[in-house]
């Protein structure tokens, strides 16, 4: 049977149909995607929230019963280097006096139990103890006093006295080497 004219144009109209369908999909496609990209992106954390998910510190100018204050997410941090006196009065305390029990070895990393880095954040009421810099009031036991309300914290920031429910928060860190921290 011969050819019809007619079906040749018809298979080649088919082709070209097919082909604008498929280019009209794909042109669709990557419009939605450059649509869509934008919003996508814009809930992930902004460079600023990114700069403060940790922080690295050095710790070689801090000298034993020295303490030195940071910024860590918009948070004041303390960070102390305890002497082996209050290490030894810190473990002293019997856990049963404690409104919030933990030792000092649940407060510091295995092996630097002269390192205590918590947030500088009282847990009453939200308040900055005093104890971290040269010359504050440490409180009744030689470690941190909210002035806000009076609670004191001992040296191994465990509440002691007044309305703060639980220690001072001690934030997630890893030593890196003996003086370089990251905390975050």
């Amino acid at each position: 049977m011969a050819t019809q004219p007619n079906d040749a144009l018809t298979d080649t109209g088919e082709r070209r149909r097919d082909f604008i369908y498929i280019a009209t999909g794909a042109f669709a496609a990557a419009g939605a995607a450059m649509v869509a990209w934008p919003m996508v992106n814009q809930m992930n954390p902004s460079a600023d929230v990114l700069a403060l998910a940790s922080i690295e510190l050095d710790l070689t100018s801090v000298q034993p019963g020295q303490a030195i204050k940071a910024s860590f997410r918009g948070k004041p941090l303390f960070v102390r280097r305890l002497t082996p006196v209050e290490q030894a009065a810190a473990n002293k305390v019997p856990l049963s006096e404690l409104r919030d029990p933990q030792s000092l070895a649940d407060r510091t990393k295995p092996g630097k139990a002269e390192w205590l880095i918590t947030l500088g954040v009282c847990t009453h009421l939200g308040c900055v103890p005093l104890g971290a810099g040269e010359g504050e009031n440490k409180g009744d036991f030689g470690g941190y006093f909210c002035p806000c309300h009076g609670s004191h914290y001992d040296t191994a920031a465990r509440v002691r006295k007044g309305p703060a429910p639980t220690n001072l928060e001690i934030p997630e860190y890893a030593f890196k080497s003996a003086t370089q921290v990251t905390i975050g």
